[in-house]
């Protein structure tokens, strides 16, 4: 398919067919062969997913203040892509996406939703998984990090959605505590030795604010990104003779602000820094930019940890890494963040919840020594829906036909590819909005539980990346084909509903 970055292009497509509402429900397809992968060539797998993690907060993609060195080692030694795209713009939908391989409008998950007593609104049983097709392949699979997609013995739980090991938060919720007084190893609960406090309080009245013990009732004995990086090694050492897939959904740097001193020493004193007290949700924080940027450093102490096991067991050349995050930087400093003085969304507009660029656009570095050419950049339009085909194309499967995504296999090893077609993007959250990307066109509708009949804002990426001049009014055309699209993806949720359905 030719590049449609261009007025003409789009009408030109769109006189055929290929963008109107007879476009096939789903896109998912697969290189065609162009990938040839022998058994004993098929890689393993480390899937790095941060939470809350933005596009400008990593060295590679522009950070100047936070320290990332070992991603940025990825991706001198792999292949970065500017214009990846998170499955939505909040944890749950985003993560339903990046495991079915189906976009926001047929996913099962579209929105965070508690479940009591621990965990979220679960996948069914039935679903099929990047990790139950890998492991049909011959993968061991393990996920170590935060989960979201079903609590607790429910049918969405880790081990019962294709993982023969889970470690770490099942729910988002006590995933705001770093130092939780429990984690799940697959069903079982494992006690912490840290004490029970609440994940969202204020200081206590008459606390010194610049006194580091006034925080002492914050913190524990066992961090538990620590632990669970761990328990991810020790998985790799466990399956260094076959082939594996580890999903390492890592907490950071979502918030509470939560680090230990030694981590925040390195930039303790680096910028002016006023405590944060309470007041905006989440844990009091003495110095909440250094503990920003000292969490987002740590985790990159520990993706290099993972690069060195895997070089020591000789395992450099057989092992795919990726790293990502699963939506945008937060917002007017929530919990004490301030992700405008780390430029955390780069030169984008929108922050998480949002299906502007700032919320769904993401650092995306993929590293295959031997396999990928080091240090290349790809613009090429990707999502989350495209990993689980692009995977089973590496690992030598077949994605299922029902699929959204389309492999970029390819792309990433040196083949030419056609244009995405378009890229669907809904969330029922933060007042309902929806979102199409076609070549570089950008269509947005919000407040639809305001208005379900909101207009489409229209932006031309290509020379208004920050989305900051409406053009809808100057292309009428192209606003009724994104519109057609847009109703011809969106398949109605009884359990998250579009207004309208």
């Amino acid at each position: 398919m030719q590049s449609i970055s261009t007025r003409r292009d789009f009408l030109k497509l769109a006189a055929t067919g290929v963008l109107g509402s007879t476009l096939l429900p789903r896109i998912g397809q697969t290189a065609g062969g162009v990938v040839q992968v022998l058994e004993k060539e098929r890689p393993n797998i480390i899937f790095i997913l941060c939470d809350d993690l933005g596009y400008g907060d990593v060295g590679c993609f522009g950070q100047k203040k936070i320290r990332t060195p070992n991603v940025d080692r990825l991706a001198a030694e792999g292949m970065r892509f500017t214009q990846h795209y998170a499955g939505n713009a909040v944890c749950a939908p985003s993560r339903c996406v990046l495991l079915t391989g189906k976009h926001p409008g047929h996913a099962f998950i579209r929105d965070n939703r508690e479940a009591k007593p621990e965990g979220q609104f679960p996948l069914p049983a039935d679903t099929v998984t990047v990790a139950k097709l890998l492991k049909q392949r011959g993968y061991a699979t393990g996920a170590f990090g935060k989960w979201g997609l079903g609590g607790p013995g429910s049918s969405g739980a880790p081990d019962r959605q294709g993982f023969d090991r889970f470690y770490g938060y099942n729910c988002q919720r006590v995933a705001h505590n770093y130092y939780p007084d429990h984690l799940w190893d697959n069903d079982r609960r494992v006690a912490l030795d840290n004490p029970v406090f609440a994940a969202h309080q204020k200081l206590p009245a008459g606390a010194d604010p610049k006194d580091p013990k006034s925080y002492a009732a914050f913190t524990g004995k066992q961090y538990a990104p620590d632990l669970i990086a761990e328990q991810a090694r020790d998985f790799i050492r466990a399956n260094k003779d076959k082939p594996f897939y580890l999903y390492f959904p890592t907490t950071v740097p979502h918030l509470a602000l939560q680090v230990p001193e030694d981590a925040l020493a390195e930039y303790l004193g680096r910028w002016p820094d006023e405590p944060y007290v309470g007041g905006r949700g989440y844990l009091p924080h003495r110095a909440p930019r250094a503990a920003y940027a000292a969490m987002i450093t740590r985790l990159d102490r520990e993706i290099g940890h993972m690069m060195d096991l895997v070089k020591e067991l000789g395992l450099e050349e057989r092992t795919l890494f990726v790293f990502t995050s699963d939506n945008g930087p937060l917002y007017e400093k929530l919990g004490g963040t301030d992700c405008e003085f780390f430029e955390s969304a780069g030169p984008l507009n929108g922050r998480k919840g949002s299906l502007y660029e700032g919320g769904i656009r993401e650092p995306l570095i993929v590293r295959w020594k031997g396999r990928i050419a080091a240090g290349q950049t790809s613009d090429r339009v990707t999502g989350f829906e495209d990993w689980l085909p692009t995977l089973l194309e590496l690992s030598g499967g077949t994605p299922p036909q029902d699929v959204d995504g389309i492999s970029f296999a390819p792309t990433l090893l040196g083949k030419t590819q056609a244009p995405r077609p378009f890229l669907y993007r809904e969330h029922q959250g933060y007042g309902c909005q929806q979102a199409i990307r076609i070549g570089d066109w950008k269509g947005v509708r919000a407040k639809l539980k305001k208005n379900p009949h909101a207009p489409l804002e229209l932006y031309d990426l290509k020379n208004d990346l920050g989305e900051s001049k409406d053009v809808a009014a100057e292309h009428p055309d192209i606003v009724a084909q994104m519109l057609k699209l847009m109703k011809a993806q969106h398949v109605p949720s009884k359990d998250f509903p579009l207004p309208g359905d």
